[in-house]
This record gives structure tokens, sequence and C-alpha cells, in this order.
């Protein structure tokens, strides 16, 4: 026994005692290329995720706390991947926190669909790059600048139409029945003056003739970044 713990603190001394290398207990204290690569991919991926939070997610939605979540998760999810990987765990390790945290539904408030599919591609990019250690510089530019890009295009105007959505409650419930839905828009652009696009109709109180319906329309260009998600407001009715 006096062996072993002889030998034990041998090996201790030996560690501590040993600085020239820059070693503690065998742990590198300053490792230069390990650094730079830390700070380089480091602040690419923050510059990417940062691009398309504030000038794709953020024009439209303008919703500031999913901002501040989405900045911290890109910089978590970018330092937990990049220094697991260092330790040399298993990728399967990896690939779960990614699903853990693309799963994640706040207990206070149901994300809404744009804003969990934001969050979603911000920790993926995030995993990529953290990742991505034998891949050339030019192949994860081009794959970054790919998210970059159809983000962009599909949050353009000029591909898919941006509808937005209204509960109204409405009284004229005459004019709900099948062959007056002509009538009925037109009543209700007359009355919001809205570009109504569709029309769905809810609950229907009888004993109060009114009726809970659900338009979709066409913002106006001043108004396409102050639209709040339909799926923000979700009432019994729908």
């Amino acid at each position: 026994m006096k062996v072993i713990d002889n030998n034990l603190f041998n090996a201790v001394t030996s560690a501590i005692d040993k600085p020239g290398k820059g070693d503690f207990l065998n742990i590198p204290f300053f490792d230069g290329p390990s650094l730079l690569q830390l700070v380089l991919r480091f602040g690419f991926n923050f510059l990417v995720c940062w691009i398309i939070i504030q000038f794709l997610y953020y024009r439209k939605g303008g919703r500031r706390d999913y901002y501040f979540t989405f900045l911290l998760f890109t910089i978590t999810i970018f330092l937990l991947i990049f220094l697991l990987d260092n330790v040399k765990l298993q990728l399967g390790f990896a690939l779960g926190l990614f699903a853990i945290f693309g799963m994640i539904r706040y207990r206070t408030e149901t994300v809404p669909i744009r804003e969990m599919t934001y969050l979603f591609m911000i920790i993926g990019i995030s995993v990529i790059n953290g990742l991505a250690m034998t891949v050339s510089y030019m192949e994860l530019i081009v794959t970054n600048l790919i998210f970059i890009f159809v983000t962009m295009i599909l949050e353009s105007n000029k591909v898919l139409k941006q509808t937005s959505s209204k509960i109204i409650l409405y009284e004229k419930i005459q004019l709900i029945v099948p062959g007056k839905e002509k009538e009925l828009s037109e009543d209700l652009k007359q009355r919001t003056g809205l570009d109504i696009q569709k029309i769905e109709v809810g609950n229907i109180d009888f004993l109060r003739d009114i009726v809970y319906l659900k338009v979709y329309y066409l913002p106006k260009p001043n108004e396409a970044g102050n639209q709040i998600s339909s799926s923000d407001v979700r009432p019994q009715s729908f």
C-alpha cells in the first residue's frame, strides 16, 4: 500500500514540477493553433447566424425575446459541440444533443412554427460549424451561404406571398352559408379594408347570432414587418 501511495505521489509531483512544457496534469495551459481555430470558427459561425437573425428573421418578426434566444443558442451550441469534439466524443452524442435542443418547447409559451424553424436552423448551423473539422474552409463557407441565400429567397415576397390572419367576431351569420361566400368576402373587405384571400368559419353561436371567422389577407408593405404570426394567437374557437 505504501508503494502505491509513493508512486501516486511521485506521479503528481512529477506533473506539477514540469511547467516547462506548458502542461499541468497532462493538460496544456496554452494551445495556440487550437485557440486560433476556436476564435476563427466561432467568429464565422456567429457572423452567419447574426446575419440570418438580424436581416432575415428580425426584420419581419420583430421579436426581441427570440432574437435574444437565438443568439445565445448559437453561442452555446457551437461552443458545446466544438469543445466536445475536441475531447473526441462520439458523433452520436452530439446529434443527441442536437435532437434534444431541437425539440424544446417552453412551458410558459408555445413556440410558433416560424420561430421554431429558425431555432432549428440556428442549432443546425452551429452543429455543422462546430463539427466540420475535416472539410475545407471553402466547403464550410459555401454550406453557410446556402443557408443564408435559401432563407433569403423563402422570406422574399417575390417567391411566397406573405399572408397574415385575424380572428373576427361576426354578426351576419346568414352570410356564412354555402353559396354566399362572395357576399361574405365583399362585406368583410368593405368593413375591414383588408385584401382578404381566404375565410374560415369557426364556432357559431345561434343564441347570440354571432360567429368566429378567421380571415387570411395580404398585408400592406409597411405592415409586413409588424405582423404577429397567426400561430401566436389561437382562440378556443379554432
